[in-house]
């Protein structure tokens, strides 16, 4: 069940302390509290919620994403966050309490993994969306502010023209956030899969037990088989390549004894979900491991590389210590330091098809094209280059084709400029990684992962717009106090 909230919160002043006083209106929390569209969440997100009466009322958006806000931001764990809340008054003020409660905790921590399902990265890019283009928008307002009067700036009121001219710059490029899992190999892997087997074995064999005797797996030979190669500091293809044929017989015959167990369809009934899932992962798993094992190959498509999350493809980067990343490739776009999601799949795609559905994503945010594109050289193939010329936009980088003798010089600094603006969404992506997580996600579910990927760049454009509002605030306090002191001197 679920109610809607009409009557949340807002005014710091109200919150209510047992201990005596009031809450800092300066406090970061409370200025995040006040940039975040809540009512116009609240529709959407009643949304996954059945119109009844009965069942316990189900927690608001202002809790649920004002939870993951919180866990995003200061990168804690789902026990963690909840711990923080409960001991926090700012942050129950942020998640829309009304007093302070230290008494018992907020909600149960595994609530945390609902909330990510329930507010899925199609909800989170549109708040990601309302949070950038407001900034965007503040900004643009404040620099509109210190021009001087009748001076545009430059600037040319669009309002009505159906063809407005081009305006502003994006930048556009690529990257994988990696999963936490452990660096797969086709040994560990069978391994792996022949283990979660013998579980399988063990309880579906326990209706017999007493009664016929269970089929030999022999997993100890097995396991020493396998831990003869693995602990070698230096492993022969050779050797590693029989430990594999031999990993691949015991699975087969894993696979063999538990099909002669499912030929019972009550059978089924005794595992639990998770090991449904393994068991199908596994069958794919092995299918792709003798193909390879039997040409001779060290690729194939569609290539699981973890049991637990078969999602996860292998994404190719060709970067210095991680040639190969295992996890979600994210295309985004950056706009005056805002980011944007285009693109989220675990699917190594070539970002380079996706430039002109990132161009037209701005002119819908925007109302206009950009008039640059900082993009890398992927983005730079003929089709497109010829579509951004139908529109006026011009792209960083050299044109195709064999390079000039002779360059001038207004050439080789606009080519170094691009180059310094580029590293915008290149420091953006930094920032994510080392800051917000985005290096190590600790999400196993697809759409979990995806949500988890869309909050680390909300709560990026959430701080920015936040250092903004501190930078303007401090600008307007120094121009208050040049001005008292410009009048001083004026009178003495």
């Amino acid at each position: 069940m679920y109610r809607d909230r009409t009557s949340q919160i807002r005014i710091p002043d109200d919150f209510f302390l047992p201990f005596g006083g009031k809450l800092n209106k300066e406090n970061r929390w409370v200025k995040l509290e006040a940039l975040i569209p809540w009512w116009e969440l609240e529709e959407r997100y009643a949304r996954n919620f059945r119109r009844s009466n009965k069942g316990e009322p189900a927690l608001s958006i202002r809790v649920a994403l004002g939870s993951l806000i919180i866990q995003a931001k200061l990168n804690l764990t789902d026990r963690e966050t909840v711990n923080q809340i409960m001991e926090n008054p700012y942050l129950q003020y942020f998640i829309g309490y009304e007093r302070y409660e230290d008494r018992k905790p907020p909600f149960d921590p595994s609530l945390m993994v609902h909330f990510r399902k329930r507010i899925g990265p199609d909800l989170l890019s549109e708040v990601n969306e309302l949070i950038a283009l407001a900034g965007l928008a503040e900004e643009q307002k404040s620099e509109d502010d210190d021009e001087p009067k009748g001076d545009s700036g430059g600037r040319d009121d669009v309002q009505g023209n159906p063809n407005p001219p081009n305006k502003g710059v994006m930048l556009i490029d690529a990257t994988c956030a990696p999963s936490d899992i452990r660096y797969p190999t086709d040994l560990g892997l069978l391994n792996e899969a022949r283990e979660k087997l013998e579980d399988i074995i063990d309880v579906l064999h326990e209706p017999d037990i007493g009664r016929l005797r269970k089929p030999r797996t022999y997993r100890n030979k097995a396991r020493k088989i396998y831990l003869s190669i693995e602990k070698q500091r230096r492993k022969n293809q050779r050797a590693v390549r029989k430990a594999i044929g031999k990993q691949l017989g015991y699975v087969k015959r894993n696979l063999s004894i538990i099909d002669s167990y499912l030929q019972e369809p009550d059978r089924m009934l005794l595992l639990t979900k998770y090991q449904k899932e393994h068991l199908q992962a596994i069958r794919e798993l092995y299918a792709q491991q003798l193909y390879m094992y039997k040409h001779k190959l060290r690729r194939v498509d569609q290539r699981i590389v973890s049991i637990s999350q078969p999602h996860l493809r292998p994404i190719v980067r060709g970067k210095a210590g991680t040639n190969v990343e295992f996890g979600n490739k994210i295309l985004t776009s950056v706009v005056n330091g805002y980011s944007f999601v285009e693109k989220m799949s675990f699917s190594n795609y070539n970002e380079g098809t996706f430039l002109q559905e990132v161009v037209e994503n701005f002119r819908r945010r925007f109302g206009h094209y950009p008039e640059a594109v900082m993009a890398d050289t992927i983005f730079r193939n003929r089709e497109n280059l010829q579509w951004l010329k139908q529109r006026g936009i011009r792209i960083s980088g050299p044109a195709l084709g064999r390079p000039p003798k002779v360059r001038n010089e207004e050439q080789k600094a606009q080519t170094r400029l691009d180059a310094g603006m580029r590293n915008g969404v290149e420091s953006s992506y930094g920032v994510a990684k080392r800051r917000y997580g985005l290096s190590c996600i600790r999400a196993k579910l697809p759409g979990t992962t995806e949500s988890t990927i869309m909050l680390q760049f909300l709560v990026m454009n959430l701080d920015r717009r936040l250092r903004i509002l501190l930078t303007h605030f401090l600008f307007a306090i120094s121009r208050c106090i040049n001005g008292h002191r410009l009048a001083y001197l004026q009178v003495s």
